[in-house]
């Protein structure tokens, strides 16, 4: 019978004691054989899981004071791109909102800016991305995000970035600026060279949002609060689209960045409760810092009043881009914005320019 003949041992000339410590031998490196395939294994799936990068891209991580590692996504010029402006260029760094990491740059915007000339960094905070994961309820307060950024930029970066920042993260880039400006702590959070809130949280936070569209919008605040605090975006196709996209968005790119976005917050970002505890945020002196306040006319998350509220609080003149919603930089049409964002940063005043 040769398949039982697999299964019997050949005759030995070991004592029994001998021939179970062999077996135990044999049996050890089996199991270590086992863990070392199911290490393997779970190394390859977080492998697949992380967002496949474009062309000229790469991934490291940022280990801050804290030990905690950020995922960093960076893509610098080609060689081909006008040496002038390249040398006399800020680069720029992009953080992302709540159920985004950095991948969410990566997809369009920063191949668009690279290729313009700008060295690009896009950051996952804890707790999102391939970042780690702090311990606690929540992955930080408006505060720890803006340590971390001043942290990466203060050891990374050279010179004065331009600072990016989408819905809550725009919200994370005011407090960055207050600190920067305000306080004492200014010395360790490096001065940007201007910054570029998108589809931006008000420095009131989203309690205003959420109230305005409980008086005046009660469908829309039911299916804000379903998609966004339920996260039910997650399960439909439908409401993510309306969350987040255009009504043009194919199905199949909804589908790819609803699936991207589950993956991408392992813990909240904030305690609300507690943020809207500490708002708003600290104002600056105007002029202190270059700002473009940016909205999206189909947003459905921040209303056309929560982006004057923005404006108005760093005394600037909003700009409202037609035909694209609330995820700018992954719509239809993101080369709108990433247009207009381009144009501000060339026109920077000179002496916020290394």
């Amino acid at each position: 019978m040769p398949f039982l003949s697999t299964f019997i041992e050949p005759p030995t000339s070991l004592s029994f004691s001998q021939q179970r410590r062999e077996h135990q031998s044999r049996f050890s490196r089996f199991r270590l054989s086992k863990t070392t395939v199911r290490n393997t294994l779970t190394q390859a799936t977080a492998i697949r899981g992380a967002y496949d990068l474009k062309e000229g891209q790469k991934r490291h991580f940022h280990r801050l004071p804290s030990g905690l590692k950020m995922e960093v996504i960076e893509q610098e010029p080609p060689a081909h791109v006008n040496d002038t402006w390249k040398r006399g260029a800020p680069p720029v760094v992009l953080v992302h909102g709540s159920f985004h990491a950095a991948w969410c740059w990566a997809e369009h915007w920063m191949p668009f800016f690279s290729s313009s000339g700008l060295h690009c960094y896009a950051i996952s905070l804890l707790g999102q991305g391939e970042s780690d994961v702090p311990q606690g309820a929540a992955a930080g307060t408006l505060e720890t995000h803006a340590s971390d950024i001043a942290d990466f930029i203060k050891q990374e970066i050279s010179v004065p970035p331009v600072l990016i920042g989408h819905s809550f993260g725009g919200l994370i880039i005011q407090s960055y600026l207050s600190t920067t400006i305000n306080s004492s702590f200014g010395a360790t959070y490096p001065k940007p060279a201007g910054a570029v809130l998108v589809c931006s949280v008000p420095p009131s936070g989203n309690s205003g949002l959420v109230w305005r569209y409980l008086l005046t919008k009660p469908l829309a605040a039911i299916k804000v609060t379903l998609s966004l605090a339920a996260k039910a975006f997650a399960n439909s196709l439908s409401l993510c689209r309306e969350t987040f996209f255009s009504s043009e968005m194919e199905d199949h790119s909804v589908l790819r960045y609803q699936e991207l976005m589950k993956g991408s917050s392992k813990t909240p970002l904030f305690d609300l409760r507690k943020l809207n505890a500490s708002l708003p945020v600290p104002s600056i002196q105007k002029g202190s810092v270059e700002i473009l306040v940016l909205g999206a006319n189909n947003d459905f998350i921040v209303d056309m009043e929560g982006l004057y509220e923005t404006a108005k609080f760093y005394d600037v003149g909003p700009m409202c881009v037609e035909g694209v919603a609330h995820d700018m930089m992954l719509d239809c049409a993101w080369e709108k914005g990433a247009e207009i964002i381009l144009e501000w940063i060339r026109n920077l005043p000179a002496n916020h320019k290394s």
